[in-house]
């Protein structure tokens, strides 16, 4: 067994512990609304950037409120004090050479428990970069999708798409997907049907605008369903604060019905946390987010609060424990 299903292993072992230690101090005080602080959250989608850095960065572009270093010790203020315990960092550069950027930065701090990286599978030396960042235990997966004028649903008639995804299963690799539509969630059906094995995160879908029209719809509720079908295809409840009228929807029954059919659809073994931080920002701050996640929340059972907020990520990802 090599050094990386080690430390897996002995992360596994130490969640539960993790989770009561957790649990009991938190126990003790009280956070937003007073209630009491029952589990840890790991958030396992947040963005990582500097725009200071020499040549700059791809996003966010200048003109935006977020263009400011977004780097683990400015989340980590924001995030301790509302009982999240660890983030993992997802790409948010397409430049090849940010991989090891993220990586070192990830590196550097221990809230950080792990980062998706850009790798596109239709590139000829996919397998081989690959294998080099795999050999860093923080490394956990690629994300392709809708972003960096990309499209899976293009991919899927390259050969090389299909040997890259079929090497990423076999590195026990998550593959991640951004900005979900229709197109994108008939892609996937697609490759969860050749690739049954592959651990597939889909980000977003609760910010996915719905297709136009009955057969739009219909279409898209049977692709969720396909999806949800393949026990290794999971989501993340990520993007869902909304605005309107240029105002924060704050009562969380306003977002139930759609929270719920994913939730009823995916289970609680397969939804996931994550803030989308610090491009959550346009619309809520992380407090924000996360007082109305946990609004949503509280009629759940503690054990699927758990699953939810720690535990599902790391039966996922496989993140290294590096929780302090």
């Amino acid at each position: 067994m090599d050094r990386r299903h080690l430390l897996k292993h002995a992360g596994m072992a130490a969640i539960a512990a993790l989770t009561s230690n957790l649990v009991d101090s938190a126990a003790q005080s009280v956070t937003l609304h007073g209630r009491l602080r029952d589990a840890p959250i790991l958030d396992a989608h947040i963005h990582i950037f500097d725009p200071t850095r020499s040549g700059g960065v791809p996003w966010p572009l200048p003109d935006d409120p977020i263009y400011k270093p977004a780097l683990p010790g400015r989340y980590e203020a924001l995030a301790k004090p509302l009982g999240i315990v660890g983030a993992i960092a997802i790409e948010a550069s397409p430049l090849r050479a940010d991989n090891d950027w993220l990586l070192q930065v990830v590196r550097s701090s221990d809230f950080m428990v792990g980062m998706i990286g850009d790798l596109p599978p239709t590139v000829p030396d996919f397998s081989t970069e690959l294998d080099r960042l795999h050999r860093d235990p923080l490394f956990l997966g690629i994300r392709h999708g809708n972003l960096w004028n990309r499209s899976l649903s293009d991919d899927l008639g390259k050969p090389l798409l299909w040997q890259s995804l079929q090497h990423l299963a076999a590195s026990n690799l998550v593959f991640e997907t951004a900005n979900p539509d229709l197109v994108l969630l008939q892609a996937l059906v697609r490759v969860t049907e050749r690739l049954p094995q592959l651990k597939i995160v889909v980000d977003h879908l609760p910010h996915m605008e719905q297709p136009a029209g009955e057969q739009g719809a219909r279409d898209a509720a049977r692709c969720l369903d396909e999806l949800a079908s393949s026990p290794n295809v999971s989501i993340k409840l990520s993007e869902i604060p909304k605005r309107t009228n240029g105002s924060l929807i704050q009562d969380a029954a306003l977002y139930r019905e759609h929270l719920d059919r994913l939730w009823n659809g995916f289970s609680e073994d397969r939804c996931i946390f994550g803030s989308d931080w610090p491009n959550s920002d346009h619309v809520a701050s992380l407090e924000q987010t996360v007082s109305l996640v946990k609004d949503y929340f509280s009629e759940k059972s503690a054990g699927a609060r758990r699953k939810f907020f720690l535990e599902n990520s790391h039966s996922v990802y496989g993140w290294e424990h590096r929780i302090r």
